[in-house]
C-alpha cells in the first residue's frame, strides 16, 4: 500500500479529510479526530493488509505515519 492509497483509505473509512501532508501530524491535531477513529482504522488496516497486525503496538501511534510504517512493514 503506498502512503497515497493509506491517505485515501483513511479518508474513505473514517470520512477524515487528510493528505499526504497531514500523517505526520499528531492525532490531536487533526480535525474530527476522536479515539473510536483509532480502533476503526486499525481494524480496517488489518482487513486492508490481508494479515494480522500486533494492535497493541499499533495502540502506540500517536500520527497516522506511525501506523502507517507499522501496518506496511
Amino acid at each position: 500500500m503506498t502512503i497515497e492509497e493509506f491517505v485515501d483509505l483513511v479518508g474513505d473509512e473514517l470520512g477524515l479529510e487528510v493528505t499526504p501532508a497531514d500523517i505526520g501530524r499528531h492525532f490531536d491535531e487533526l480535525p474530527g479526530w476522536d479515539s473510536m477513529h483509532l480502533l476503526g482504522l486499525l481494524t480496517t488496516l488489518e482487513s486492508a493488509s490481508g494479515r494480522q497486525l500486533s494492535l497493541p503496538h499499533l495502540l502506540e501511534a500517536t500520527n497516522l505515519e506511525q501506523l502507517y510504517v507499522a501496518s506496511v512493514a
